[in-house]
């Protein structure tokens, strides 16, 4: 791992006690350049990770509370008339940041849900005909309560698909439960961090991660692995190519995370049931977990090795 990985990780351990594969699934959405979904029940510290990676790497942070009567508008901005100079004002919403959060985004209608879509992918947003560019990078952490279900709009496919890993943050061991009490009075807030790596610095990290070498064999194997979620039948939508597309890079990030410049099959292996399980579909009565294991056991890596 670099230098400023480093750094970068032990500052958002400051704050997040315990999380330390959340961390490193967090940079990997990060510096392979998608968006991260964090499915979990309230209080187990995701909005206090999407503000202390927005400090350590100096950004803007901004956050979208989801509700029912959101609009698109309040999400991207609008155009609002000024009488004084008779022209339109544009009013820039929270999309233009470095770190975006959207916090319980199944409870956005779907109009709603929309407006992120084209943001996510291209990194600009359209008002009025303009297209305007967010800020470089442009980091979305989007979460969900997997539990709570009424008065929630679940996630199109298309919206799914925009999203580079899901995760779950899950609740603290008993050890870990304990330290954060321990730490209570000399916990560090996140106001009380300082920046440790700039945005120049994170692009730099992101064009790093795509040097780092994948072999066609394993290549192959990705191709493969996601190519028989297509075939499934415990699958009712397989993966699609962007899918197979972000698992590559994906596995180039965590590679550069353990300061290799060659990704592993392991990798891949680590990273599938992160990338795959919120981009297919299960038959009903299947878990998508448990299907992606069923996948991995399915496609023999020693094939392609």
């Amino acid at each position: 791992m670099s230098n400023s990985l480093t750094v970068l990780t032990e500052n958002l351990s400051q704050t997040i006690v315990g999380k330390s594969e959340a961390i490193r699934l967090i940079l990997v959405a990060l510096l392979s350049g998608g968006h991260a979904l964090l499915e979990d029940v309230p209080g187990v510290g995701k909005t206090l990770l999407a503000k202390s990676l927005a400090k350590s790497i100096n950004g803007k942070f901004q956050r979208i509370q989801c509700t029912p009567d959101l609009l698109p508008s309040d999400i991207t901005g609008t155009n609002i008339w000024n009488p004084s100079s008779r022209e339109f004002d544009f009013l820039s919403g929270p999309v233009f940041a470095n770190v975006l959060l959207a916090d319980e985004i199944n409870r956005a209608t779907p109009r709603t849900q929309s407006a992120l879509l084209e943001v996510m992918e291209e990194k600009q947003v359209t008002i009025d005909g303009e297209a305007r560019r967010v800020p470089h990078p442009f980091f979305v952490i989007a979460t969900q309560n997997p539990i709570e279900y009424q008065g929630t709009f679940p996630l199109p496919e298309a919206q799914m698909d925009r999203f580079a890993l899901s995760l779950s943050l899950g609740y603290p061991s008993e050890a870990e439960e304990l330290q954060m009490l321990q730490q209570q009075q000399n916990r560090v807030e996140v106001e009380q961090l300082e920046p440790c790596i700039s945005l120049e610095e994170v692009i730099k990290l992101r064009y790093l991660v795509n040097q780092v070498k994948v072999q066609p064999a394993l290549q192959q194997y990705i191709v493969n692995l996601v190519r028989a979620s297509r075939q499934d039948e415990d699958i009712t939508l397989g993966v699609s190519p962007r899918g197979t597309v972000i698992l590559q890079k994906a596995t180039q990030a965590l590679a550069f995370l353990d300061n290799r410049d060659y990704a592993l099959p392991d990798d891949v292996k680590m990273l599938a049931p992160h990338v795959l399980s919120h981009r297919l579909i299960p038959s009903p009565g299947r878990q998508s977990r448990v299907v992606v294991d069923k996948l991995l056991r399915s496609v023999p890596v020693e094939n392609y090795i």
